[in-house]
């Protein structure tokens, strides 16, 4: 490698952030994500918020939670470029700008929570913000789990809950 393009490897690495990464310790063991700060910053930034006060909601139920921070715009993944592949995390959210601390992790490729994509009313899609770098097995074990009664959202819970026992930056 010459050296003006030595030069520019130095400086891209220089400025592009180092990967931001939460581990979650679940019940069923641990899963890392890694934010994406760069493409979904007000989302990433969000979360991380949650993150440091220790209130994160795998899509509870709206009566058990715990609201510390006002919704946010939604990024939309027409705006970020990312997408909902397997492992992608999202944000819930209800309308446009309403995201608040529940998020969401792909199983498998899910283009239609993309922008445009038919399973949002709005067609607005949900905010990627990162994806599980680790740990995708508990995520699928999690996902595996009985359920029994409808929730809020008109979803199925867990019975029983899964505990996250903590989430912390690394």
């Amino acid at each position: 490698m010459n050296g003006p393009a030595l030069a520019a490897l130095f400086l891209i690495q220089a400025v592009a952030p180092a990967p931001v990464r939460v581990v979650f310790e679940t019940e069923l063991g641990a899963i890392t994500v890694e934010v994406d700060v760069v493409r979904a910053p007000v989302t990433a930034a969000n979360f991380l918020k949650y993150v440091e006060i220790q209130v994160i909601q795998f899509q509870s139920d709206a009566a058990r939670s715990r609201e510390e921070f006002p919704p946010i715009p939604l990024e939309r993944t027409s705006v970020t470029g990312l997408r909902h592949t397997d492992g992608a995390v999202s944000m819930a959210r209800d309308g446009p700008d309403t995201a608040t601390s529940s998020f969401f992790i792909m199983i498998g490729d899910q283009p239609s929570l993309n922008f445009g994509g038919a399973r949002n009313p709005d067609g607005q899609g949900f905010a990627v913000f990162g994806w599980v770098v680790g740990g995708m097995d508990v995520v699928k074990k999690i996902h595996a789990s009985n359920t029994a009664a409808t929730g809020d959202y008109g979803t199925e819970t867990l019975d029983p809950v899964v505990k996250v026992l903590s989430a912390a930056r690394k």
